[in-house]
């Protein structure tokens, strides 16, 4: 098969999705100017770069109390700061609860039922139990073809590691199962691992 998408793709639901996975899922926490927390999770998410770490994630559409974006995206724009919370399988609820289109003076962690704690450098909130979360300092927000998409980049200023899932000096996903986003209304998380030497190495 092959399409061209401005063509369609005569599929019962959209295949694009569904190619490009699994997918990370950032939880990205972001604090109103006014001071109201909210929570949205972004699986168009990654790192992409190390030094200094920087992360990246993707907002696609608005709402009707935003101009042309969403929560997370103006809250980012006003006060320049975003904290990426890691989805542990077991979270797996309270994650997609925090996705339901609410209105922007709604907290998404009271709404999950998750208890929020203060990053420390950064002024924002994240998740308290959360496996691992990257504060981050917005570098750069570019817009993209297309309505209301568009990219924020951030600088990662602190990271927080879960005691548990440190295992001999490493960060062990398998110890709390990332979760990932597939294709539709799909997901998977990662319950084993496998290493290849490089051929450099």
């Amino acid at each position: 098969m092959f399409y061209r998408p401005e063509d369609g793709h005569g599929l019962p639901h959209n295949p694009f999705n569904a190619v490009i996975t699994p997918r990370p899922i950032g939880w990205i926490s972001s604090r109103s100017a006014d001071g109201i927390n909210n929570l949205a999770p972004y699986s168009f998410f990654n790192g992409v770069a190390y030094t200094p770490p920087q992360v990246m994630f993707a907002s696609t559409g608005s709402k009707e109390d935003q101009e042309n974006t969403k929560d997370s995206m103006a809250n980012i724009e006003e006060t320049g700061v975003f904290c990426v919370n890691v989805v542990a399988y077991a979270m797996r609820d309270a994650m997609n609860a925090s996705s339901q289109t609410l209105g922007k003076e709604v907290d998404e962690f009271d709404h999950a039922g998750l208890k929020s704690v203060e990053c420390e450098t950064i002024n924002c909130a994240r998740i308290a139990d959360a496996p691992a979360a990257l504060e981050c300092k917005l570098t750069k927000i570019v817009d993209l073809p297309g309505a209301a998409n568009r990219v924020a980049f951030g600088e990662v200023t602190g990271v927080h590691l879960r005691d548990d899932c440190l295992k001999d000096g490493m960060f062990d996903v398998t110890t709390f199962e990332p979760l990932a986003r597939l294709g539709y209304r799909d997901y998977s998380r990662v319950t084993e691992v496998f290493s290849l030497a490089r051929p450099d190495d």
